[in-house]
This record gives structure tokens, C-alpha cells and sequence, in this order.
């Protein structure tokens, strides 16, 4: 096995990070502490992709290689942000109850025991996707003043 110094390691986080992103997550500060800017790009960008039509989603998920949690998982990182993000001004409070419905959904619909709500089809029938896709379409139009928005580009490093 290869082990990777904490140099290697940090040029491969810049890598991916500025690789996926724009220029703003590319400084050394950035790196330890995204911008808020930043902060709030991660965030609309996973409810852009929460709030997508159900087949917008899966042309998505088949692009770039990754299942149907990827969008909550997206999503989660980025709703731990919200907060501060709301504090420093840059989401307004607004959006907040939203978001946190919106965890609450994706939240009720994990476990094992839920699997099956996991599947591309249940994209388009499952009330949980539904209702998250709902409210994600709302704090972006409340946030933006519209819901459509062009999807992110990601890299997955595996």
C-alpha cells in the first residue's frame, strides 16, 4: 500500500478542491477555511441538485459516476454550513426552517430498512424525494429568486 506524505496530501485536497470549484477555494487559507462565498456555493449547489426534475437528477448521478445518496450526502455537508452562513449574512435566516426540513426528510428516509428509497426510481415516486425536492425549490427561489439552476460539476476521487 501506498502511503501519501502530507505534502502529496494536501497538493491532492488543492487538486480536488480547486478542481471542482472556482479560484476563491484556491488559497492556502481557503483550504482550512472555505470563504463564505464558497460556503454558499456548496450550499445552493447541492439544492440546486435536490431541487432538479427526477431525470435531470439521474442524467446527473450517471455523469459523474455516483448513486442517488450522493445528492443527500452533498446536501448534508453543506446544511452543516447553513448556520454560520446565516449568521455572516450570507443565506438569509429566511431559508433556515427549510433546510432544516429538508435534513429532516433525508434524515427519516435512511437506514437499511429504507433502501429501496435510495434507488433512482423512487427519484421520481418516493413522497420523501418529493417533499426534499419541494422545499429545495423554495429556499433556492427565496435564495436566488428562481429554482433552475445549472448543475455543479464534481470529481469524485476514488
Amino acid at each position: 500500500m501506498n502511503v501519501l506524505s502530507e505534502a502529496q496530501m494536501k497538493a491532492l485536497s488543492r487538486l480536488l478542491v480547486c478542481g471542482i470549484r472556482q479560484v476563491d477555494a484556491c488559497n492556502d487559507r481557503a483550504m482550512k477555511t472555505p470563504a463564505p462565498s464558497f460556503r454558499r456555493r456548496l450550499l445552493m449547489e447541492a439544492l440546486t441538485v435536490l431541487a432538479a426534475d427526477p431525470q435531470t437528477q439521474i442524467t446527473w448521478l450517471a455523469r459523474h459516476n455516483v448513486v442517488t445518496d450522493e445528492i443527500a450526502l452533498d446536501f448534508d455537508h453543506a446544511f452543516g454550513m447553513a448556520e454560520v452562513l446565516a449568521e455572516e449574512g450570507y443565506v438569509d435566516r429566511g431559508v433556515l426552517p427549510d433546510l432544516r426540513e429538508i435534513d429532516a426528510v433525508l434524515s427519516e428516509m435512511s437506514g437499511p430498512e429504507n433502501a429501496d428509497r435510495w434507488t433512482k426510481d423512487a427519484l421520481h415516486v418516493d413522497e420523501g424525494w418529493i417533499r426534499a425536492r419541494r422545499l429545495a425549490r423554495r429556499a433556492l427561489v427565496a435564495a436566488l429568486g428562481e429554482w433552475q439552476q445549472p448543475l455543479p460539476e464534481i470529481t469524485v476521487a476514488r
